[in-house]
């Protein structure tokens, strides 16, 4: 397994920030215009962190989602924000929180890395690599 890699931007030297880890991105059975991607977001810091978006430039649109079970009809919706408590983490997963991940500017192979940043509020970025992967995941 491949864990995503980590780096930050305009956060002061020595300011705790989430990070990423196990970050993939499920390549679809056939070609579409959407993927999903799953990991975890971990918030090892003192306070609170609160994401309010995301990008890559691999994807003309990256967003949010979670998918929940209402009545026995599964229902996908796009989260503006999302609150990582302190101490606390949050896993994108199948089924559940993840990324969409939309209009793909080239075909990705499976093998390669995906940079995905995560936009902090306050201006702070936290960036991780997703590991492609099959359809099977």
């Amino acid at each position: 397994m491949v864990l995503a890699s980590i780096t930050f931007a305009a956060v002061h030297a020595g300011e705790c920030i989430p990070r990423i880890s196990d970050g993939w991105v499920r390549l679809p059975p056939v070609e579409m215009p959407m993927m999903a991607g799953f990991g975890r977001i971990e918030n090892d810091c003192a306070t609170a962190a609160t994401i309010v978006g995301v990008r890559s430039g691999a994807f003309g649109d990256v967003s949010l989602h979670e998918t929940t079970v209402v009545d026995g009809v599964s229902r996908m919706r796009a989260l503006p924000r999302l609150d990582i408590a302190a101490g606390a983490s949050a896993t994108l997963q199948p089924g559940g929180l993840h990324l969409m991940l939309m209009q793909p500017v080239r075909p990705l192979a499976e093998g390669e890395a995906v940079p995905v940043e995560f936009l902090l509020e306050g201006g702070g970025v936290v960036s991780g690599s997703f590991e492609v992967r099959g359809p099977g995941g």
